[in-house]
């Protein structure tokens, strides 16, 4: 092993040669002036004061020198990298002064400007009303359920017990959606097969297909017919539906979940009558009414407060209901011998036009915002 070199010359070390410690020192220097902003102030940091830096490497040099020499190489080495860092800390200071000083005049913000230059918005209340819906349905544990709203006619009609010259498959009800055979040719819509779908029913026939029973599901959507538009009718319009079928299922059931539906939706003390009638997908079949919600019943045989609402008859019709045709059931795969079902559907529109006393659908659907503000920004 050999022994330190005390006859060794600093001098001849090229890198701790004093004019090299300056030139080192010199552009460090140069690189923090002309460091722009503190990314480049960075990079010249790295570049000049970290482990591979120049000054570093000639620090690393002392330690071959002979002891004599090495307070002398140190003192010079030391000072320039001294100068170095105190230069590196001004510029910094500098380039974060400039920085905060330009933050300050970009991100400014004038609290004189008026803030209501751009009115709010606000959500249409058909959603709100149709969320407002499901969530009832969603709290008594069923699934919100979705489906196409172009439809096969099998699903819209025939799994739903409506027969081939049903008056609701005709092009005056329905529309048809346009295909082409395997030739190319376009065929007329009722050979097609496809309709927009006239009621959000066939989501309760594809669930009922989709899985097993029990099923407790709430379907809204966007339904069409070819209505014309006018203050109570229009062509595209939203429904929401409901379906529940298991075992033991009865009208007393379906009588209790509309019971809860317009307690929700209208107040405590609402009640529900059901009045006979025929839907090919229901079997007992019947119009569900409920209390009129302005005079409470009480306009009724009374001509001292007559009820506009209801046309003091005390009760407003609000949809269909009934026991799920056991042909529905056996159609999607159920046994009817084990599982019964209610359903019930109605019409969004026709409860805003309830609830909030609207006299004109078209209202609805002309987009003026000076209908739908009103009604806010509930989520």
């Amino acid at each position: 092993m050999s022994a330190p070199n005390k006859s060794y010359d600093p001098v001849e070390v090229e890198a701790l040669k004093p004019e090299e410690i300056e030139r080192m020192r010199d552009e460090a220097l140069a690189a923090f002036a002309a460091a722009g902003d503190l990314d480049a102030l960075a990079h010249a940091k790295t570049a000049h004061t970290g482990g591979t830096s120049p000054l570093a490497l000639a620090n690393r040099e002392i330690g071959a020198l002979p002891p004599q020499a090495k307070a002398a190489a140190g003192k010079l080495v030391g000072q320039a990298r001294g100068v170095v860092s105190k230069a590196l800390a001004t510029r910094q200071a500098e380039l974060e002064a400039e920085r905060d000083a330009r933050v300050l005049v970009e991100e400014a913000v004038d609290v004189t400007l008026p803030y209501d230059r751009v009115p709010a918005g606000a959500r249409h209340p058909l959603t709100t009303l149709m969320e407002r819906v499901a969530d009832v349905f969603v709290s008594m544990g069923y699934e919100v359920a979705e489906g196409p709203e172009v439809e096969a006619e099998w699903f819209n009609f025939d799994a739903l017990n409506f027969v081939p010259d049903h008056p609701a498959r005709q092009m005056q009800d329905t529309f048809f959606v346009q295909g082409t055979t395997p030739e190319g040719t376009a065929t007329t819509g009722d050979e097609s097969g496809v309709v927009l779908r006239t009621h959000t029913s066939p989501v309760q026939a594809r669930t009922l297909i989709d899985r097993e029973p029990p099923v407790y599901v709430v379907c809204p959507g966007r339904v069409y017919r070819t209505d014309e538009l006018d203050a109570t009718h229009t062509p595209v319009f939203h429904q929401i539906e409901l379906l529940a079928v298991d075992e033991g299922l009865t009208m007393a059931d379906l009588k209790g979940t509309l019971d809860h539906m317009v307690q929700a939706l209208f107040g405590a003390d609402m009640k529900t009558r059901l009045r006979p009638n025929f839907f090919p997908f229901t079997e007992p079949s019947a119009e569900m009414d409920m209390l009129c919600y302005v005079c409470r019943g009480e306009s009724v045989g009374n001509p001292d407060r007559p009820c506009r609402t209801c046309g003091s008859e005390g009760w407003i019709e609000l949809g269909g209901c009934g026991m799920v045709n056991p042909k529905v059931l056996i159609a999607c795969g159920v046994d009817p011998e084990k599982y019964s079902g209610f359903a019930f559907g109605f019409g969004i529109e026709r409860m805003l036009m309830f609830r909030h006393n609207v006299e004109d659908m078209r209202d609805m659907v002309e987009g003026d915002v000076r209908f739908t503000r009103p009604f806010g920004m509930e989520i």
